[in-house]
C-alpha cells in the first residue's frame, strides 16, 4: 500500500498553510494537473482583473481535473503558483486557505512571479501534483 508523508524538520520554517518536504512511499498513483488559469467550461477568462475571482476560478478548475483522475484536493502533495508581476497574491492565497480548509497536511507550495502568461488578462496560474496512494 503507497502513502504520503508530510514533513516540517527542525532547522526549517514552519507555517501551516504549507508543507516544506512530502515524501511518498509504496504503491501510489501520481496525477499531474497542468497550468490551470482562470477559463470556465466555455472558454471564457472569468475574473478579469480581480486575483481573487481568477483563483476561485482556477480552484473549480484544478477540482474538475483532479476527480478526472480519480483524485481529490487533499491528494494535492504540490502547488505551483505563478503570479503576473504587479499583482498582490495575498487575495489568491486567501482562496487557498478557504478551499483547503482545516485539512491537515497542507501541500508543498511555491510562488513565482512571471512577467506575463498566456493571455494579458491572466493574473494567475496554478498546477499541481497530486498522489493516490493505493
Amino acid at each position: 500500500m503507497g502513502s504520503v508523508q508530510f514533513l516540517n524538520p527542525e532547522g526549517l520554517h514552519r507555517n501551516p498553510a504549507f508543507s516544506n518536504v512530502a515524501v511518498v512511499t509504496g504503491n501510489a498513483r501520481t496525477v499531474y494537473i497542468g497550468g490551470q488559469d482562470a477559463v470556465d467550461a466555455a472558454g471564457n477568462i472569468v475574473g478579469k482583473d480581480d486575483i481573487r475571482a481568477q483563483a476561485e476560478q482556477i480552484f473549480k478548475n484544478l477540482e474538475t481535473a483532479l476527480g478526472a483522475a480519480g483524485a481529490k484536493l487533499e491528494h494535492v502533495i504540490k502547488w505551483n503558483v505563478y503570479v503576473v508581476q504587479g499583482q498582490n497574491p495575498a487575495p489568491a492565497f486567501a482562496v487557498f486557505q478557504q478551499v483547503w480548509g482545516n485539512r491537515p497536511n497542507p501541500p508543498l507550495i511555491t510562488l513565482l512571479f512571471v512577467a506575463a502568461l498566456a493571455h494579458p488578462d491572466f493574473l494567475c496560474e496554478m498546477d499541481a501534483i497530486a498522489v493516490v496512494p493505493d
